[in-house]
């Protein structure tokens, strides 16, 4: 680690490295990107009868499954001994949040691929190339009658994976900034103001074909409420942690207040996370102008405020123990 950082000994109490930030915010992506989704299609596409495989669906069946995978690879060989990584998937116990996360993780990776299928069906099939792939499209197309079904299976599913991050974390009690009811709820949002982000990105990147207007407003609406609730879910975590005394007040004030971590929170997590993208959406609300720039914009502070709270959650927990 690079002194430019802060002072060296700090790291040495650092046991959850960058891998499990990155796993962390990988799956809040995924999750959040196919509730988002799910949530454009319900309510902006069935509603109104139009085509219901818009860029913001699209862009949720991609990035979905592609997401949970690297976050999934990317942990396994975290884990040091990755032939080792069947054992949690043959072995559970109920009472362990660790289990109940792989047991979640098995039921939603196999539904996401197979939504995804659903959605690029016609897509893939005039390819011959990609036979291997049509066969598999095939086996599940009588699965379009539960189509239904499926989608609130898969929402469900979603939204465990993005709370059991959060679980999994405050279930240790020896870390105060980790050890509160409020961080599950606060990385539920924050996966969801993710996966709309990244759905509007990629829409733009890679399926300006589809994209519809109307998907983009009520995205930017749902938005700016996700961010209006996320602000009061950081000071309540904080608040929490003054209450509770002793070391957990002495953390929350050294989180807030000292080293490199206290500056990341305050300019990263705060400034570049909620406040820019909250005064970025309601500028193009207020205006009706929905241009790219302020759309891009927008999306890219978020994606970057997001892994920035990851990271701090991750680091400063570990570090800041009063």
């Amino acid at each position: 680690m690079s002194p430019i950082w802060g002072s060296m000994a700090q790291y040495e109490m650092v046991h959850w490295s960058w891998a499990i930030a990155v796993y962390l915010f990988l799956a809040g992506l995924s999750s959040g990107s196919i509730m988002v989704a799910l949530l454009v299609k319900w309510n902006r596409h069935e509603r109104s009868n139009s085509s219901i495989w818009d860029a913001m669906i699209k862009s949720g069946a991609v990035v979905a499954p592609l997401s949970i995978l690297l976050g999934l690879l990317l942990l396994v060989v975290d884990l040091g001994r990755p032939l080792s990584f069947y054992w949690l998937l043959i072995r559970y116990n109920i009472t362990s949040v660790m289990s109940l996360g792989v047991l979640f993780l098995l039921l939603y990776t196999p539904i996401v691929i197979v939504f995804m299928l659903l959605v690029f069906e016609r897509s893939v099939m005039k390819y011959t190339f990609l036979a291997p792939l049509v066969a598999l499209i095939q086996a599940v197309k009588e699965l379009h009658s539960y189509a239904k079904i499926i989608e609130y299976f898969l929402f469900v599913t979603a939204l465990c994976i993005s709370s059991y991050t959060g679980f999994l974390l405050s279930a240790l009690y020896a870390i105060p900034l980790w050890n509160s009811p409020i961080l599950p709820i606060l990385f539920i949002t924050s996966s969801i103001s993710l996966g709309i982000a990244v759905n509007i990105l990629t829409g733009l990147l890679f399926f300006k074909s589809t994209i519809n207007e109307e998907s983009i407003k009520y995205l930017l609406v749902l938005d700016l409420r996700v961010i209006l609730t996320e602000l009061p879910l950081l000071a309540l975590l904080f608040i929490g942690m003054f209450y509770a005394g002793a070391e957990s007040a002495n953390a929350a004030k050294a989180a807030l207040s000292q080293g490199f971590w206290a500056g990341l929170f305050w300019f990263g997590v705060i400034g570049v996370g909620l406040c820019l993208p909250l005064l970025t959406v309601m500028i193009a609300l207020k205006s009706h102008v929905y241009r790219i720039s302020y759309v891009v914009i927008n999306s890219m502070v978020v994606i970057g405020g997001v892994l920035i709270l990851r990271y701090y959650i991750v680091y400063a927990g570990q570090i800041y123990l009063g």
